[in-house]
This record gives C-alpha cells, structure tokens and sequence, in this order.
C-alpha cells in the first residue's frame, strides 16, 4: 500500500500510467501498457483465505448515521452469544471506523504473522479487524482516494488470519462507493449469504436505501433484509414508546414491500444503547430487559435463519 501514489487514478482508469502522479511509481509501465486492467489474481487468493468462513454477512445503509456500526457491532454479540460460534467483523469504513470504539477495542493493535495479520479478539470467539488499529491516533483522519481505499480492502480481506469461523460480519461504509465494488468484486466467488440494509423511519433515509436495494440486486448480493433503526424512542423508566422520527411515507416496512425485499423488524431507540456503544460494551450484556435488546435478538434469530438456508464456502 505504501508504494500506491496518494493520487493514483486507478488501474481501470484511461489515465493509468500516464497521470502526473503516476511518475515514479513501481508499476508505472505495467499500468501504461493496459495489463492491469485485466481480472485480478487475487480474487483467488481472496476466495482461498475465506475458505474457512461458513456465512458471510455484509451490513449496508443508504445514508450515514442511521446506526449500521452499532448495528454491525450488536449481530456479532448476539450470535457470538453462543460460545461455540466463532464470530469474526471485518470493519472497512476506511475514513470512519467506529467499531473499536463501539467494541471497546480502540487501544488495541493488530500483530502480524507468517499467516497473516492477528484479527484483535473482543471475546474468545468474537474477532475484529479495522482500520482503526492501523492508526497512530484514533483522531487521524484517512484521507485516501479511491485505488489506495480499495488496496486496504484487498488486503484485509487476502491478508487477514481469521481461520475457522461461523460468520463474518462486515461492517461498510455508507452509500455505493468504491469500496461496496471492491467487497462484490473480490467476494463474488466466497459465496457471501447476503446484505443486512439498515435504515430510520424517515423518507429522507429511504430514498438512499432503495439505491442501496438496487445495487444489492445488480451486482448480484441477495438481500437478508431491511432493518428500520430509532424506530421510536423507549423510555428506560416506563418502558413507553414514543415516534421521534415519523415514518411520513409508511416507514421502512412499506417501503421493503414496494421494493419487494424481506422486512427484518424495528429498533427503537434507547438512549442506553448510545451510552454502551461509548463505553464500549455490550448493550445485551448492561441493559437485558430493554425491549431494544428483545427487539435485536428477534431480527438477529432470522439472520441465522436466512444463513442457514444458504449454501456455506
């Protein structure tokens, strides 16, 4: 990654191999003359690594803050419930990597080994890798274009020693951007199980997830469901419910039957939930009896459901 040029157009790019920033660069000539353009060795090496993963799971959103990481961070907990379910998340929101915070891991450090890098362990069978432990300050900013983004991924994904593991969790960044082309290019052969999409309540939220819908269909990843997220707020004293963000066009459920996609069920909000992800704990562990947790374990049971139907690696 280190021999990538900060402003590399891209092997797919006319400009590769020609650009300005492309002076000096190792693979400079091997650009220019249009070899790079053709399929990537390493999506075998890619498949080979992931061998021994029996579900993949990618967790998408149309828009940023809805709570995906959070959401990313709280599947894994629950199905890592089970001690003898092995339990990897693979976080690739380069420029906004938030699951060592939620998971409590932000001081931690990855190792590496003549297998690969070390995933950093959150339990004895709950794994994680991110960006965020490749940083020398959890406030650095990643300021990457899109071919250097994608090299990460890349690696992540050949590099990492995860060895046997039930599920892998993969936490994205929001939208359909280059890094969601880099997971379906690379995972297109590992047999992934499919797209959990989150979203909110409101229409401004849904218009971007039916993007995200489509995209899920053209590139070919099924589609486990839609989540709708603060989906209304649970007071902690008296358990009441109450609508913070009105669904003005029917909510996330009408909007699954129109886009004729599984509707997973509803998340509210519970203001515990923001504080465990702070601290950096399970909120199933703190906060058992909130109707959240309840709400989580019932959407994460049909995630199993969905994978065990699915043919594994």
């Amino acid at each position: 990654l280190d021999d990538v040029p900060h402003d590399c157009p891209g092997t797919e790019s006319e400009e590769a191999g020609k650009a300005n920033a492309c002076a000096g660069c190792p693979n400079q000539k091997v650009c220019a003359s249009g070899e790079a353009r053709g399929p990537d060795p390493d999506v075998g090496k890619v498949r080979e690594r992931l061998r021994g993963i029996r579900h993949k799971v990618l967790v998408l959103s149309g828009k940023g803050g809805v709570g995906k990481s959070t959401f990313t961070a709280h599947l894994a907990y629950g199905l890592a419930a089970d001690a003898d379910t092995q339990v990897g998340v693979l976080d690739v929101d380069i420029c906004g990597p938030s699951i060592p915070k939620i998971m409590g891991l932000q001081s931690q450090q990855v190792h590496q080994s003549g297998s690969g890098w070390t995933p950093v362990y959150a339990e004895d069978n709950l794994a994680v890798m991110s960006i965020g432990f490749l940083l020398p300050s959890e406030d650095d900013a990643v300021i990457w274009r899109g071919p250097k983004k994608n090299g990460l991924i890349k690696q992540f994904l050949k590099d990492v020693d995860w060895g046997d593991v039930d599920y892998l969790v993969v936490d994205t960044p929001p939208g359909t951007s280059d890094e969601h082309l880099s997971l379906a290019q690379y995972l297109q052969n590992t047999f992934v199980d499919g797209a959990v999409i989150v979203t909110t309540p409101q229409e401004i939220s849904l218009l971007d997830v039916r993007k995200e819908i489509s995209f899920c269909k053209k590139v070919r990843i099924p589609i486990i469901g839609v989540v709708e997220n603060m989906s209304g707020f649970v007071c902690p004293k008296c358990k009441t419910e109450t609508q913070i963000f009105p669904p003005s066009t029917g909510g996330a459920e009408s909007m699954a039957a129109e886009m004729n996609v599984p509707f997973l069920g509803r998340l509210p909000l519970d203001p515990r939930i923001g504080k465990c992800c702070d601290q950096g704990k399970s909120f199933f562990e703190e906060v058992p009896d909130s109707p959240a947790t309840a709400a989580y374990r019932a959407i994460i049971e049909q995630i199993k459901q969905f994978c065990a139907r699915k043919p594994s690696a």
